[in-house]
């Protein structure tokens, strides 16, 4: 069995988007969650007639009533809980709740918070990534919805997918270039894949053996260096590179120079005395 490609990946993501969707897509009353925007409006109450946004723990201040706890309750039922409260203040209040659908991206795959995240103004990729426990994958798919962005993700069977070689975007940013900086849009998922195309293992005599997500055209010597370099007991001219070739595996001799590829393993031995 061949490795997963990148188209592989990204129709994974779609069919998982599909799974990941379907429970939300089920419920038929909205349930109100932290940092809503609420415009409520009192009849005849201009003054308790405003615009709310509900605080950390989801909490919402109103005046006369005081702290409302809203968070988990949909709109109707705030509503009726709000009319019980003014009931002592005010003959039949009559209460409408509108919610300010929040912009919203998804995440999933291989970061450590995934889930729902508020879309700030302008907020870019590299900006997700801090938010989310960017792992050090070498590719992001960013999956957008043609047309009208949606409230939850995107479950079209042939949306948009944008790759970003995070490799590449490293290196531009540590130029200055932030072309591939990608600008988020509303209903945008962003999928991390869990498998790395782009790694390879270095073992042996070297300070910090194991995995590591390397640029296409990686030498032998830039790999070793990842690794903390060799140890004294290191025998450089006896490094072997072992290499899956169409399901053979091929034990290499290494010079420093050579170009690994994906799923290479670098066997530096130690020396003989």
């Amino acid at each position: 069995m061949g490795l997963p490609t990148t188209d592989d990946c990204a129709r994974a993501a779609i069919v998982a988007l599909a799974l990941f969707v379907a429970p939300a897509l089920a419920q038929s009353d909205y349930q109100l969650r932290p940092h809503d925007t609420l415009n409520i409006v009192v009849t005849d109450q201009p003054d308790l007639s405003k615009k709310y946004v509900l605080d950390d723990t989801g909490a919402l201040l109103l005046p006369l009533i005081g702290e409302l706890r809203a968070a988990g309750l949909t709109t109707t039922q705030l509503e009726a809980e709000i009319r019980q409260r003014l009931n002592g203040f005010l003959v039949n209040p009559q209460v409408r709740i509108d919610v300010e659908r929040t912009k919203r991206v998804f995440v999933f795959g291989g970061v450590a918070s995934p889930g729902m995240y508020q879309l700030t103004e302008n907020m870019t990729l590299v900006e997700l990534l801090a938010r989310v426990g960017y792992g050090g994958a070498s590719e992001v798919l960013i999956i957008r919805r043609r047309g009208e962005a949606p409230a939850v993700p995107s479950t079209d069977a042939n949306p948009e997918v944008l790759r970003v070689n995070l490799r590449e975007f490293e290196k531009d940013l540590e130029s200055g270039k932030l072309s591939r900086n990608v600008l988020l849009e509303e209903g945008d998922t962003i999928y991390i894949p869990r498998y790395d195309p782009n790694r390879i293992y270095v073992s042996g005599e070297v300070r910090n053996a194991g995995a590591y997500s390397v640029p296409e055209g990686t030498t032998v010597l830039q790999a070793l260096t990842l690794a903390g370099g060799p140890t004294q007991y290191a025998s450089l001219g006896r490094t072997r590179i072992l290499r899956l070739v169409n399901g053979r595996l091929e034990n290499i001799k290494a010079e420093l120079k050579d170009v690994v590829r994906p799923g290479d393993t670098i066997l530096v031995r130690e020396r003989i005395f």
